[in-house]
């Protein structure tokens, strides 16, 4: 088991990576103290993983509930997000409760932006079952909901009180699930890490097959470089973190034209980074052969490497959103 340090004063916090993790969360997290725990999730992993975390927490919360919310990006709004404030209402939760986002993106961020608004703010854990969310979206404390305007518009930074990536979830993982989240993996070696992108560029056919030791070190080193990064510039006011949305700008206006779901995230940041790396190759920042090594990468992630036509004018508003 590795450990990465979020080094945000009293807001720091650490990710747990390794694995076989999920049903031992009590032996050495130090977890917030309540009556109550609850684990929001979704139908799709919660035939995989609820009953073992629920059986884990019992020995911390006198009551453990679920939530099971429904799956995919186009679930990421309002209505969702009120099942798990109606739930915690129903049960008498009070500010004591501690939420466990069990999922993927979706469920991170649903679970924090509950955790941020419900009574104003009680404590939460992320513990992510997918790639994306093991090297990204479940470190740093962006959480949010979708608007129909624009993704990710609505919500908070609020930082969970740890980070338990369990890799052995990424053995269920669907290949297409697998890709997306090979996606943001390779954004890290573009953004900061050099070395990390020669090392991805060695090792993509063992990250394809899910080695588990070369899994687990793209994913400690994807929460270094975050955690770097989430330090310096915890809530993008000196343009630090701006790093981490390379190709975000061109991919969120993919996902909103598309309709949410039909993209998935990390291929749309894909896409992104592509027309990104294009776009600096015509300003002559970088050389062309740099292009050429970032879409054999991304090719070889099994990921897509072309955005769909939207039109000039329909991608220009939604990059203004």
């Amino acid at each position: 088991m590795e450990r990465v340090s979020i080094d945000l004063g009293d807001r720091s916090y650490e990710v747990w990576i390794g694995a076989d993790l999920l049903g031992q969360q009590g032996s050495y997290v130090d977890l917030p103290s309540s009556s109550t725990g609850v684990i929001v999730t979704n139908t799709t992993v919660a035939p995989l993983y609820a009953e073992r975390v629920q059986a884990a927490l019992a020995a911390r919360h006198a009551r453990v509930l679920q939530v099971v919310l429904p799956d995919g990006e186009a679930h990421k709004d309002w209505p969702t997000l009120n099942l798990i404030f109606d739930a915690l209402l129903e049960a008498g939760c009070d500010r004591k409760t501690v939420l466990y986002a069990l999922g993927g993106g979706v469920v991170g961020d649903l679970t924090g932006f509950a955790a941020a608004s419900y009574l104003r703010g009680v404590p939460f854990i992320q513990i992510p079952t997918t790639l994306l969310a093991l090297v990204d979206s479940s470190v740093g404390g962006k959480t949010a909901i979708n608007h129909p305007r624009g993704k990710n518009m609505i919500g908070a930074f609020y930082q969970p009180q740890a980070v338990i990536a369990d890799t052995s979830t990424l053995d269920t993982l669907p290949q297409r699930e697998l890709s997306a989240g090979l996606a943001e993996v390779i954004k890290y070696g573009l953004i900061r890490d050099l070395p990390f992108f020669d090392w991805l560029e060695e090792h993509m056919d063992e990250l394809n097959a899910r080695a588990p030791s070369a899994m687990a070190y793209a994913v400690q080193r994807s929460c270094e470089n975050k955690a770097a990064v989430v330090a310096a510039d915890e809530r993008e006011e000196t343009g630090e973190r701006a790093l981490l949305n390379l190709g975000h700008t061109f991919g969120h206006a993919i996902e909103s034209g598309m309709g949410y779901g039909n993209w998935l995230h990390g291929e749309a940041v894909a896409a992104g980074m592509v027309v990104a790396a294009r776009l600096s190759h015509l300003m002559g920042l970088i050389r062309g052969d740099d292009v050429g090594r970032i879409v054999a990468l991304l090719e070889r992630a099994r990921l897509p490497v072309t955005i769909p036509d939207l039109g000039l004018e329909k991608y220009l508003h939604l990059m203004g959103h």
